[in-house]
Parts: C-alpha cells; sequence; structure tokens
C-alpha cells in the first residue's frame, strides 16, 4: 500500500518571510493540505511562480519549483505541461504579476486549455516593490504612486478570466483556510485550465478595510446562496461585484470539460503514428462557448 500523505509532506525546509499576518501564510497552508488531498508525491509536481511576495510559494513546498521572472508564469508553465503531460503543474503569482506584466499571457493560455491551476494572491497593490498601485487597486485608492487617489478603474480578474473562457473559476480567502483548500483541490481536480483568485490581505501596505478581520465577517459564500456553477452568466453577474462584496466559493464549471490541449497533440500524435484513426482531433463534440 501506498504511504498517505499529509500536509508536512509538502512543507520544505525553508522558512517563510513574509510579514508577520500575511495572508499568503494562510495561502500555502490551504495549497499543502489541498496537495495531501490529492495525494500525489512531490516529484510528479510542478510548481512555477513569476516574482513578488506570492511568487515565493514554490520554494516553500517539496515540489520541483521555479521562480521565473515577472509575468512569465503561465508561458513556462505551459511549457512544462506540454513536455510533460504527466505532472501535475501549478502556476502562481500577484495580481500585479498576473494583470498587469503577465496580463496579456492569461488569455492564450486559456483559449488553450492547457491543464493547470493558476493561483493569484491578489492584494490590490504590489507589496514587495513597497506599496506602489497595482492592476487591481480600486479607484480612489492613495498609495506612493497614486498620492491624489486612484484615477483608474480596476482590473477584474473574475471578469476576465470569465470573458476569456475559463472552464473552472473560483475565488478565496485565507481568512477561510479550510475552505481555500477545498478551492484549491476542486482546481487541480479539474480537467483543464482552472483559476483561483485569493483576496490575500496585504498587512503592510494594504488598506484597512482588506483585513483578515474584515474578510471573516465580509465573505459571502456561494454555496449558501444558491449560486449555480454551471451558470456562466450567474457568474459572470456575480463576478461584477468584484471589489465589493466577498464572495467565496466556485463561479463557474464547465461540464462537461473541454479536451485540454495536451490530450489533442496526444491524439494527433498517436493518429499519425498509426496507433490509432484520428477522430477529427476530437473537435466534432465542441459547442461554441
Amino acid at each position: 500500500m501506498e504511504a498517505t500523505l499529509t500536509a508536512k509532506d509538502y512543507k520544505s525546509d525553508l522558512k517563510p518571510i513574509w510579514c508577520p499576518g500575511c495572508g499568503d501564510f494562510g495561502v500555502v497552508g490551504a495549497i499543502y493540505r489541498a496537495l495531501a488531498a490529492i495525494g500525489r508525491p512531490s516529484h510528479e509536481i510542478a510548481f512555477v511562480s513569476g516574482i513578488g511576495c506570492s511568487s515565493r510559494i514554490p520554494g516553500y513546498t517539496t515540489a520541483y519549483g521555479f521562480n521565473s521572472v515577472h509575468g512569465r508564469a503561465l508561458p513556462i508553465a505551459q511549457g512544462i505541461k506540454l513536455a510533460n503531460p504527466d505532472l501535475l503543474v501549478l502556476a502562481a503569482g500577484g495580481d500585479g504579476d498576473g494583470f498587469s506584466i503577465g496580463g496579456g499571457h492569461v488569455p492564450h493560455c486559456i483559449r488553450r486549455n492547457i491543464d493547470l491551476t493558476y493561483i493569484v494572491m491578489d492584494n490590490q497593490v504590489y507589496g514587495l516593490t513597497k506599496g506602489q498601485l497595482s492592476p487591481t487597486s480600486p479607484r480612489g485608492l492613495r498609495t506612493v504612486t497614486s498620492p491624489f487617489g486612484s484615477f483608474e478603474a480596476p482590473v477584474n480578474p473574475l471578469l476576465s478570466v470569465l470573458a476569456y473562457g475559463a472552464g473552472f473559476v473560483a475565488q478565496g480567502t485565507p481568512a477561510d483556510i479550510g475552505g481555500l483548500a477545498t478551492l484549491v483541490e476542486q482546481a487541480i481536480r479539474y480537467p483543464g485550465f482552472a483559476f483561483v483568485n485569493v483576496i490575500s490581505p496585504c498587512v503592510t501596505y494594504g488598506s484597512p478595510e482588506s483585513q483578515m478581520k474584515t474578510h471573516k465577517a465580509a465573505m459571502r459564500d456561494l454555496g449558501t446562496l444558491g449560486h449555480d456553477p454551471a451558470d456562466r452568466l450567474a457568474a459572470m453577474e456575480l463576478a461584477q461585484e468584484y471589489g465589493r462584496t466577498l464572495h467565496t466559493g466556485v463561479f463557474y464549471r464547465r461540464e462537461p470539460a473541454e479536451p485540454t490541449y495536451e490530450m489533442l497533440a496526444r491524439e494527433r500524435q498517436r493518429a499519425l503514428s498509426g496507433e490509432a484513426r484520428p477522430r477529427e482531433l476530437i473537435l466534432d463534440g465542441f459547442r461554441p462557448r
């Protein structure tokens, strides 16, 4: 019998150097729990990140880790998955990493439907570089780069990935580590691109209204609200409340899941080698999104 893995088995010897009280402590704890529930050994997991406080996470796990350059976690994660489709591939980064310099990679990863899980720690500010305005900062926020308050409308990560066609979209908070762990586990199990937005407070540069105690009181579970995650239009309606209402849970899950890029590539390879007859690249059952 295979040994049962626990959350501790995915925890490396490196000690996190985040600010005390940072939400990312809860995020990495939830990831440990989710990986233990999945049960894949560390050598079968690849964890890629960009640059930023949240991008330190791969080093705090026992998985294969790759700390890439700013905004480039997704293309590297895609390359790893295509080179070795049997690996469980995770990508992580912050809201600036994912929706500013790396924002152009998100729609293309989604449209390819690479089977990987993308976890974004969204704190609405640049934390590592000392509190500048980020793409998800709310309008009016005062930072070192917006002393008169932000004049810009924020990027909506949830609505963006839903519009791009992501098959699995969820949001959680480290104020509910158990719930967040369940969301990450569901995202990993989903056969295709999966996105988890984590509202992770920055205790040093974040606004007082966006801290952990506030999250515990403010979060609204989509399951208890009766939301149907199969309803994409309802998910998009709820996503429009980003920044005003802290919804947690699965916004959208496409069922059945569409074939992944690597599945289609394998199918074509088998057909070309004569091992199997091509099934029109198994695209005959596709429906427009």
